[in-house]
């Protein structure tokens, strides 16, 4: 199998690339110099030319403050450059795996949103990852809408590694206690996106490492398991604003996963000690 990924050096797309490499997969990750999403002819004559089966679409524009003063550049990255790649799937009759997100969500209520739920995103950079599923769904057949949340991984910047830095001079820290999600390990999360492109079991999924807990309590279990003293006190979203409105909801059902014969993602707890140990191996190596 021919896999192209988008987004190679952003944590998804890191793990996706290693996973596929270990499977021995044909796979590529081309830079941004050579695979450009917002310039559809570089889009087109790379994906034509390397005819993969299956793209995993990691690249994205996820600075979300920074997207609300950014609108036209969040758009042409996660629109235009979404639909020239399904533009050109679609020409060779390949597989897309498009990266979504919670965000597409309100993010109220205290429900796991399901993949039936309708989306109503309250931001630009959920604005324009709907659009880009509307895109997907509108363009191509063999698709997979996979939405995500809260993701981490070894290769680039996330909440456990803001942690663990702030830790070193800090002994209490307030952090955010009333949004309620899934964090996400990209190593897991790689390992079902490469079983969703084997499969044929197309449509939309939620895709996140079991558990909910709010972003005081992830805190919390981070110090804990990384023996730390901090005391974390929680605090309101009104009390930390931020330019662009965050889903305080951010549950999603991952039970379409089960019910398709895919294996559910291991506790986010059970992630998070994995990827401590990840990280200490990867300091030990330095």
């Amino acid at each position: 199998m021919k896999i192209l990924v988008t987004g190679g050096s952003g944590q998804l797309g890191y793990d996706v690339l290693k996973e596929g490499k270990r499977k021995g997969f044909i796979i590529q990750a081309p830079s941004s110099s050579e695979f450009n999403v917002t310039n559809e002819e570089q889009v087109h004559k790379y994906i034509t030319t390397f005819q993969p089966d299956v793209i995993v679409h990691c690249a994205a524009y996820t600075a979300v403050d920074q997207a609300e003063d950014e609108v036209e550049k969040t758009y042409d990255i996660n629109v235009n450059g979404t639909k020239y790649i399904a533009i050109a799937a679609k020409e060779i009759d390949a597989k897309l795996i498009y990266i979504s997100t919670d965000y597409v969500f309100e993010g109220t209520g205290d429900q796991p949103y399901t993949e039936n739920d309708l989306p109503n995103p309250i931001g630009q950079y959920g604005k324009t990852k709907y659009e880009g599923e509307t895109i997907v769904a509108n363009h191509l057949e063999k698709y997979f809408i996979v939405r995500i949340s809260w993701v981490f991984g070894l290769n680039g910047n996330n909440f456990i590694k803001t942690m663990l830095r702030l830790s070193e001079t800090r002994d209490v820290l307030n952090v955010v206690g009333d949004q309620v999600g899934s964090p996400t390990y990209t190593a897991d999360l790689a390992y079902l996106l490469l079983e969703l492109a084997q499969s044929e079991i197309y449509g939309i999924y939620h895709a996140t490492n079991e558990g909910f807990c709010s972003w005081s309590e992830f805190a919390e279990e981070i110090f804990k398991q990384a023996h730390k003293e901090v005391t974390v006190h929680s605090i309101t979203t009104e009390e930390y604003p931020t330019k662009a409105a965050r889903p305080k909801n951010s549950r999603l059902s991952k039970n379409k996963i089960e019910e398709n014969g895919f294996r559910r993602l291991p506790k986010w707890q059970d992630a998070l000690s994995r990827y401590l140990t990840e990280l200490e191996e990867e300091v030990k190596e330095r």
